[in-house]
């Protein structure tokens, strides 16, 4: 006998479903009591089962005495498949709207093949909304959860999935106002979801994201209170500790701040097992939920060389020499042991390329006066780039880089990035010699730092930089006057070992070919008047001091884009040492030759 559409499944497969759902449940709860790692494997296991009791009563037509019992399996499988994935399944949301049209059939008695024919009328829209701002989070505040019978087996009570997904929403939503650039918006959410049920590591994630938007809005203050408060909560979360040490470099802090890198860079080292969470573990949780590209940023896992490099660099750049060479040693032994793992290639990662590491490890070396060991590091880079540039570097001028590529535009986008790649490696093969020059240049060996100055020059002549006064334009911009600045600094270090030498006119042409390349740099300048005055020109360098003095008046300080950290120590290396006793002799000249006026 055919069972008619809408009757009741016998009495029997009831009771067995209820009490199959209700054991289910009841291992479920055991185990999250066990704490979170046995309630991840049972998740696992029950996940399963609920889906195949969920099947099984699918495979009876649609009953109003089961319904109630279908959708606590439902939700049951639901919260199971969700909670066990990192992602949204799609296939869930027909599995939802199935429930949801048996459920209707049940209560109408109608046929569910009859029903979905009709549907078309019921997606067209009973509700209108127009999407606002917090649109999400207000239907949440505005959903009224039903009283949970005592009948009722459910893993997770709808109350806590209310609360979880408020959290959630308040979090994702100030991220995205963050992101957007709505500080204000964004802070007001994230305060809200701070309040919302979560665990210790998402609220400390939320207190991390509230420093970092109170650091946005210029209120380092408070934002050190918030990545505080992120730590208290959760000493794990090593994020709050990075952006911690952020704050305190742009407050001038710095003892502060390699304090906390260090600390960071001792925890990364550690590698603790995650601690077990006192929260009470839930199917669903806020930390499943959200994912935005801001929030991966702000708590991207970094690795201990990156936080060594972070320490090497900060040292040397407040001229904290000794600690610099100590955690570039240290850097530079990760990257010659080939611990790839170590080292992140991802675009986020605050590591330089790997010869900008090298040569700001033998700027270092220089300033500790460890000078052959600089000398040997420079080596390095010079070995490694030896076959990497061609014999002549030609850059087209009409060689753009398109800002939307299509097919036909990839060979260009390609050659443009080859030759960039090409000057990168001449940049760093010409700041090897430059810095070996001005290694020579501290251990008195004279010929042997204009060698090196000259091997720098002629490494240069394989790119033909612009012309006297010009400047350089297009795509290669910033190469370029890197390049210069090598090429400058050279010319200088060979000028003053040429001088040291006693090959005045020899030293003359360096430093008017500095002024070639850099018109008005102070220092070349100034060597020019020197080389003129041992020479005996005085007339002639008595001119080029006032030139040069009328020059540097107009000049204003902080001019131009800085230049890589490396260059740093060769720039201070090359300016002129003597200038009140060349300015005193120069004037005392100008003094004795200047015709009286009341003669």
């Amino acid at each position: 006998m055919k069972r008619k559409r809408g009757a009741s499944p016998e009495p029997g497969c009831l009771r067995a479903w209820a009490a199959e759902s209700e054991a289910l449940a009841g291992r479920w709860r055991a185990a999250r009591r066990a704490g979170p790692r046995g309630a991840e494997a049972a998740a696992r296991q029950q996940r399963g089962a609920f889906g195949e009791l969920l099947l099984r009563m699918r495979g009876l037509p649609a009953a109003l005495p089961t319904l109630p019992l279908e959708l606590t399996v439902l939700y049951n499988s639901l919260l199971f498949v969700l909670g066990t994935s990192d992602r949204v399944i799609e296939g869930e949301a027909e599995g939802i709207r199935q429930g949801l049209l048996r459920a209707h059939c049940a209560s109408e008695g109608r046929c569910l093949t009859c029903f979905c024919c009709q549907q078309p009328r019921l997606d067209s829209g009973r509700v209108s909304c127009s999407v606002g701002e917090n649109e999400l989070l207000a239907l949440l505040k505005a959903w009224k959860v039903p009283a949970e019978g005592a009948s009722m087996s459910l893993v997770q009570s709808a109350e806590d999935l209310k609360e979880t997904l408020c959290t959630a929403a308040a979090f994702l939503q100030g991220l995205q106002e963050m992101e957007a650039g709505n500080l204000p918006a964004a802070l007001s959410l994230l305060q809200e979801a701070a309040g919302g049920l979560c665990s210790k590591g998402v609220l400390a994630q939320i207190y991390t994201c509230l420093g970092c938007c109170a650091r946005q809005m210029g209120k380092p203050q408070t934002a050190l209170q918030h990545l505080k408060r992120a730590l208290q909560v959760d000493f794990q979360c090593l994020p709050a500790l990075y952006h911690v040490a952020a704050v305190y470099q742009e407050l001038g802090e710095t003892d502060v701040e390699l304090q906390a890198l260090g600390l960071l860079y001792e925890a990364l080292e550690k590698k603790p097992p995650s601690a077990a969470s006192s929260s009470p573990y839930f199917l669903i949780r806020t930390e499943l939920l959200v994912h935005t590209p801001i929030h991966t940023s702000l708590f991207r896992h970094r690795q201990p060389s990156e936080v060594k490099y972070l320490l090497a660099q900060r040292c040397l750049q407040e001229g904290r020499v000794a600690d610099a060479v100590e955690h570039y040693l240290d850097f530079l032994a990760v990257l010659q042991e080939g611990l790839q793992q170590q080292v992140p290639l991802d675009g986020g990662s605050a590591l330089p390329r790997v010869p900008e590491a090298f040569l700001e490890a033998a700027s270092a070396l220089q300033q500790d006066g460890r000078h052959r060991d600089a000398i040997t590091v420079c080596e390095e880079v010079i070995s490694r780039t030896n076959d990497l540039i061609p014999r002549m570097l030609q850059v087209e001028e009409g060689l753009e880089q398109p800002e939307s590529p299509s097919p036909g535009t990839g060979l260009a986008g390609g050659l443009l990035s080859q030759k960039r790649e090409s000057l990168h490696c001449l940049t760093w093969r010409a700041a090897a010699y430059l810095h070996q020059g001005w290694a020579w240049v501290k251990l008195g060996e004279n010929k042997e730092a204009v060698t090196q100055f000259s091997r720098c020059l002629s490494e240069l002549l394989r790119f033909p930089l612009c012309g006297p006064g010009a400047e350089p334009t297009g795509n290669f911009l910033v190469e370029v006057e890197v390049l210069q600045k090598i090429r400058l600094l050279s010319l200088i270090g060979r000028g003053t070992q040429f001088l040291e030498l006693g090959k005045h006119k020899e030293a003359l042409l360096d430093f008017h070919y500095s002024l070639q390349v850099s018109p008005g740099d102070p220092a070349a300048a100034s060597y020019l008047v020197q080389a003129l005055w041992k020479l005996n020109r005085k007339q002639e360098a008595a001119a080029q001091w006032q030139k040069h003095l009328a020059r540097e008046d107009g000049q204003q300080e902080g001019q131009g884009r800085p230049f890589p950290l490396y260059l740093v120590s060769c720039v201070k290396q090359a300016a002129f040492p003597q200038r009140e006793s060349l300015a005193s002799s120069v004037q005392d000249y100008l003094r004795t030759t200047s015709p009286d006026p009341f003669s």
